[in-house]
């Protein structure tokens, strides 16, 4: 994936990149104001890493993405926090424990490793490589909302329901509600992101559009 870049190069890459992602929880960087809702950027260095070094970089690109998460959600807690920190109670009814940690981390992890392969495949049929860069972005937005939101409904559906103040019972449709609203906000954010800053990045990297054709 990063053709003939260097260990130490892509190592000096990554640490920037997760440079970026601290920056971008530490301040308000991290979310775009869209109307009614934020889209989050934090996503956006994992999404990069992934596109010009490989799944595995941005495996760990995106745990540091959810161990920020655990730690912001630690120290700076919200009334949901608990399902993204085992380290904070709301109350002894709504705590987080194991489960949290699963919810922070696999679907950042996961985001890196998507977009990576969804990467690949469409940089066979992309000469410019906007088509990769734009499904790539896509692909990683969608994992993080859609894993992070099914995560909480599988393991937090009832206390994360009665924490927001809203039946159980609709709890899905709310869900779905926001994998359908921020979901697809972010997705849209992320893919024109990952297209303005990936196109100039993967020409500066030398990344092999056609090494996987």
């Amino acid at each position: 994936m990063r053709g003939h870049m260097s260990k130490a190069k892509a190592l000096t890459l990554v640490g920037l990149l997760a440079a970026v992602e601290v920056v971008l929880t530490l301040t308000p960087l991290g979310f775009i104001p869209l109307g009614v809702t934020k889209a989050t950027t934090i996503h956006i260095p994992v999404i990069l890493g992934a596109v010009l070094l490989g799944p595995a970089a941005g495996a760990v690109l995106g745990g540091v993405f959810g161990v920020l998460s655990v730690l912001t959600n630690t120290f700076q807690p919200t009334v949901t926090s608990f399902v993204f920190t085992p380290f904070y109670a709301l109350t002894p009814d709504f705590s987080g424990n194991g489960w949290s940690l699963v919810v922070a981390i696999v679907p950042r992890v996961l985001i890196g490793v998507v977009s990576a392969y969804m990467f690949r495949a469409l940089a066979r049929f992309s000469k410019s490589g906007s088509a990769a860069l734009i499904g790539a972005g896509i692909a990683g937005s969608l994992t993080n909302t859609i894993l992070v939101m099914g995560g909480i409904y599988l393991f937090f559906g009832e206390s994360y329901a009665a924490a927001k103040g809203i039946a159980f019972s609709a709890l899905f449709g709310v869900i779905m509600g926001v994998i359908g609203v921020n979901g697809v906000l972010e997705a849209v954010v992320a893919a024109v992101l990952t297209l303005a800053l990936g196109r100039p990045l993967v020409k500066a990297f030398h990344v092999r559009l056609k090494i996987y054709a």
